[in-house]
């Protein structure tokens, strides 16, 4: 079973997302971590680019596939994790420790409409 961590929020295409006051920082969960398996490649949005709910911001590559990441919250990039442009598999060593971009949220964010994490786990049992 994938690890899930009580206090983030979790969309539909398996992001995670902190808030934090104007902020939120969002990464990929462990689900989808395994289900890529070995991460070979992060690509990234340029920080202040912007995004609406459900856009695709990204993508993440591995031996067995590409998945593009869908910014689960409305804003402006305020930050993106360098680290993964040289070391994207510290998403596959833990996926909550390291986080993708962060966003500064916008007025209509959506973060109410994410799952908190007993519905993520609900989600990935019925998958």
């Amino acid at each position: 079973m994938a690890k899930i961590v009580e206090g983030l929020l979790y969309s539909e295409s398996h992001e995670w997302v902190r808030v934090d006051g104007g902020y939120a920082c969002i990464g990929i969960t462990d689900y989808a971590q395994q289900a890529l398996g070995a991460i070979s490649y992060v690509e990234m949005p340029d920080e202040g680019e912007e995004f609406a709910r459900g856009e695709e911001f990204g993508a993440v590559e591995s031996v067995k596939a590409a998945s593009n990441l869908y910014c689960p919250v409305s804003g402006v990039v305020s930050q993106i994790n360098e680290e993964l442009v040289d070391a994207p598999e510290l998403l596959n060593q833990d996926a909550f420790a390291n986080w993708i971009i962060k966003v500064e949220l916008d007025a209509s964010s959506h973060v109410d409409e994410l799952m908190d994490a007993a519905a993520y786990v609900e989600m990935c049992s019925k998958l």
